[in-house]
């Protein structure tokens, strides 16, 4: 699917000719994700004993079948806080770039959805844990709950291995005068690292596009999502609620509603309407008063460290 226009839903001419010749003829017309593409094979008919008339939806990828089986909607987000840190989001208006991917939305012929992948994500928060909290969850908590949203102004990168989103390596440490510093105290280093995993993740899903809007929620899932004082971290950040919601085997869900909503597409209905009787996710955070002013101030600042930083590890001019 990297072979085709996202805009124009059509295959790229130029990169089916770097490609291979004819390929255009051997993959066929693009079509909606709703469509139904034929009937399933007589062979699966007579070897398992599907139905002749049993129907084929079009075909998606493991990751636009997650975003429908977190049934995400025009503006949201969901976030999986794992040993890696992923981000999926509803676009109106894509600006692609060198960083992440953008794909036609499998639920809405007419949008799109972006996939933002960050390294250092759950290994990460349990160095810092360790480091930081004696090993302990509650003391982690504890910490980001007697920290203020801003955390003084103090900002942090931390990335013990390299990371994806931005490319760049190493722990830095900036005080509200953006002076370097070598270390922060306890409390103050989780919540910059807490705080600086979001601030990250807003400003690259911005950078391909996407906007919070005022209907926006965010769905949270993994393990880290099991945590409140961080969902409320997010929530600050964002200025979103947050939700969390039960996403064992996302892909096969999606899957299952998206062919359920294959069969009555043809009658116009929405996916949302498919899926409004499935489980509803639950309420964890919402933005605490005063989050919107603290992280509008902070967001540029971080944008710029970060810039900061990857100027000094090409060795380019600041």
């Amino acid at each position: 699917m990297n072979l085709l226009q996202i805009q124009d839903k059509v295959w790229a001419q130029a990169c089916l000719g770097a490609c291979a010749p004819h390929l255009e003829e051997k993959l066929g017309p693009p079509v909606p994700s709703c469509s139904v593409v034929g009937p399933v094979s007589s062979y699966y008919v007579q070897r398992y004993g599907f139905p002749s008339g049993c129907k084929v939806v079009a075909f998606t990828g493991d990751n636009p079948a997650s975003l429908a089986g977190m049934r995400l909607e025009e503006g949201d987000i969901a976030i999986s806080l794992g040993t890696s840190d992923t981000l999926f989001l509803w676009l109106q208006e894509p600006t692609p770039a060198l960083e992440g991917h953008i794909f036609c939305s499998p639920v809405d012929p007419r949008h799109y959805m972006a996939l933002l992948c960050f390294k250092n994500g759950s290994l990460m928060r349990e160095k810092i844990r360790d480091e930081s909290a004696s090993g302990s969850w509650s003391e982690f908590s504890k910490a980001l709950r007697s920290t203020e949203m801003g955390n003084g102004g103090n900002l942090g990168f931390y990335f013990d291995v390299k990371e994806i989103t931005p490319e760049m390596i190493g722990r830095h440490r900036f005080s509200p005068e953006n002076r370097e510093v070598p270390a922060f105290p306890a409390d103050v280093e989780i919540r910059a690292l807490i705080e600086g995993q979001f601030l990250a993740k807003r400003i690259h899903a911005e950078g391909l596009g996407y906007r919070v809007l005022p209907k926006t929620k965010i769905l949270a899932t993994g393990g880290a999502s099991h945590n409140g004082d961080i969902l409320q971290v997010l929530a600050d950040v964002f200025g979103a609620p947050v939700y969390v919601i039960d996403t064992a085997n996302s892909a096969c869900v999606g899957s299952a509603y998206r062919a359920f909503h294959g069969l009555a597409a043809g009658t116009g209905v929405p996916f949302s309407e498919v899926v409004k009787f499935a489980p509803s996710p639950r309420l964890a955070a919402t933005p605490s008063p005063g989050a919107a002013q603290v992280y509008a101030a902070l967001l540029p600042r971080y944008a710029q460290l970060e810039q900061r930083i990857l100027s000094q590890s090409q060795g380019l001019p600041e």
